[in-house]
């Protein structure tokens, strides 16, 4: 008896060396910034996945495609133990594929822990999602094994080309656009997004791949897009390795926006954020939004215009073709049975909370522009109830007489701005199509 209770013991602890050891949440403080950015990454993600999947239903023949999955993942693998800690608390992701958001009939549930994909078991995540990559654009149906031994089957499903996602939440300023892939700073979800501006922000992204791809394709086009970072941000952008690029890109990104934006227009952009963060504590937090003065909402458009004229590489190329991705989201929109004036709430909540630093906050070109397509649709006075009594019109008049004012560039598909960037002189994302998946070692 007294051998056979030993032997148990020696395989129970056998048993407990050799299982992974996954990181929980022991209550240790974290970096609160990084903890509130993971839960924002959480939000947008949770936002989009079923707008994307409503997207599908419009099998537009009118735009290039790609295949989608009904959920999204994340892992915790190869960040840092305190980071770890906060991808656990914040969405309870550790270093296994944890999902992390999923579209309506989703066979796979909010954190549960994929460990086999179509045969494929591997402590190794980079290779799990890039064999996932490439398991979803052969467009067929595939197994997957959760770590509580349920096996699903998972079908990709086809939208129009241009993935929506968001930065790594340790860089939550990033935001790149491309033909292939937009990633959008982290401002976006911070504002809660609803089901119609969700619609509104996958419609766009796809929009702007579809009216900008082929200015995009002549400034820079590159024929592989497989076995690379990009694979794995199309399916996990919250990776340590993309939040790695990432941070060398905004390196590069600051260095050349330097040469975009005047000092005047930043000092003036620096002011009116201060002055409406200060009015904001004042009335605590409650109505200051519904209250922007008029030179505030001049400020915002032309700070939204300053962020458009700062972007590089694709990006840039990317921007001149903003206008028209409004108006590809907005006659799509309401053929899905959405809002078409989600994109107007989107900007407004953005720019009273200060929020400029995107692609959905309007400049006054765009605000104007857009404004007129709903006016054609007699929702001209609804635009204007969302936009608390200003005028588009009005505002793109007024900020027209102002010697600050971002008026688009001509178009030019090069600019002195992109000289000094390096590996990032074409975006973030065009960089990820020839950079390596790993980002260091497999954690054991």
């Amino acid at each position: 008896m007294r051998n056979l209770l030993s032997l148990l013991i020696c395989l129970l602890l056998t048993a407990c060396a050799s299982a992974p050891k996954y990181t929980v949440d022991d209550g240790r403080p974290v970096n609160e910034a990084l903890l509130g950015n993971i839960r924002a990454f959480g939000a947008g993600e949770q936002a989009v996945r079923p707008a994307i999947a409503r997207s599908a239903a419009l099998k537009d023949p009118d735009c290039d495609k790609q295949w989608e999955l009904p959920f999204a993942l994340a892992t915790s693998n190869g960040w840092a133990e305190n980071d770890r800690v906060a991808w656990v608390r914040a969405l309870n992701v550790d270093e296994r594929l944890t999902v992390v958001a999923v579209a309506p009939g989703s066979p796979l549930q909010l954190g549960d822990k994929v460990v086999v994909l179509a045969g494929l078991k591997t402590e190794d995540t980079e290779q799990m999602l890039n064999g996932l990559a490439e398991i979803r654009d052969r467009g067929q149906p595939f197994s997957v094994v959760l770590s509580t031994g349920k096996q699903h089957v998972i079908t990709p499903f086809e939208v129009c080309r241009g993935y929506t996602r968001f930065a790594p939440p340790s860089t939550p300023e990033v935001q790149d656009y491309h033909w292939l892939l937009s990633m959008h700073s982290l401002e976006v979800p911070k504002v809660q997004l609803t089901e119609d501006e969700a619609l509104w922000a996958v419609l766009w992204t796809q929009g702007l791949s579809e009216e900008g791809g082929a200015r995009m394709k002549t400034f820079h086009y590159g024929s592989k897009i497989v076995g690379t970072l990009y694979n794995l941000v199309t399916l996990a952008s919250g990776l340590k390795g993309a939040a790695m690029a990432a941070e060398a890109a905004v390196t590069a990104a600051k260095s050349a926006a330097q040469n975009v934006v005047t000092e005047v227009l930043k000092q003036q952009l620096i002011e009116q954020g201060k002055s409406l963060a200060a009015q904001k504590l004042r009335e605590g937090l409650t109505d200051a939004a519904e209250k922007l003065t008029r030179q505030q909402v001049v400020n915002a458009l032309q700070a939204a215009a300053a962020n458009r004229g700062s972007l590089s590489g694709v990006a840039r190329v990317g921007a001149t073709v903003f206008d028209r991705a409004d108006a590809w989201a907005f006659e799509r929109v309401a053929k899905l049975g959405g809002n078409p004036l989600g994109g107007f709430r989107l900007h407004q909540k953005l720019i009273e909370n200060s929020f400029t630093s995107n692609a959905f906050a309007f400049d006054a070109e765009r605000l104007d522009a857009l404004s007129k397509l709903a006016d054609a649709k007699g929702l001209g006075y609804e635009v204007q109830a969302i936009l608390n009594g200003f005028k588009p019109e009005e505002l793109l008049f007024e900020i027209g007489a102002m010697p600050l004012a971002s008026a688009p560039a001509a178009f030019s598909f090069s600019g002195p701005e992109d000289m000094n960037q390096g590996r990032f002189a074409r975006g973030l994302i065009d960089a990820m199509l020839d950079m390596p998946m790993a980002s260091g070692p497999a954690k054991k």
